[in-house]
């Protein structure tokens, strides 16, 4: 009888383990942040490895050409930056955060031109 208990709890012990890996794998090793985005791309080892990386539908967004130059021994990221609009009815802001910090930290905030808040708008529609 303690050989069976043993033995399942082994087996309860292992199975517990795997699926901790799998939903780890599923939900956690996914980037939070620009300076681990362009890790996973910079570090990828083909083109298709970067695709899950993109929201369903926006596949197109990110072409192979966009990541060859990423990759190539050539070009060097100068910075990495982390941005996110507030898009309201008559203006738009651009919010400049801290990459790779557990908190965002706002560096910068500024208001976009007409013609810029239209580009970035018309993806939206």
């Amino acid at each position: 009888m303690f050989i069976k208990k043993r033995t399942l709890i082994i087996l309860t012990t292992l199975i517990l383990i795997v699926n901790g890996v799998l939903i780890y794998s599923l939900y956690f090793s996914k980037p939070r942040n620009s300076l681990e985005l362009y890790q996973a791309i910079a570090f990828a080892n083909d083109f298709e490895q970067t695709q899950n990386l993109n929201l369903a539908g926006y596949e197109d967004n990110f072409k192979k050409e966009d990541f060859d130059y990423i990759k190539s021994e050539k070009s060097i990221a100068n910075s990495i930056s982390q941005m996110t609009l507030f898009a309201y009815d008559e203006k738009t802001y651009v919010i400049t955060t801290s990459p790779g910090t557990r908190k965002l930290k706002i560096l910068a905030v500024e208001e976009l031109p007409k013609d810029i808040r239209d580009y970035f708008s018309e993806g939206l529609e």
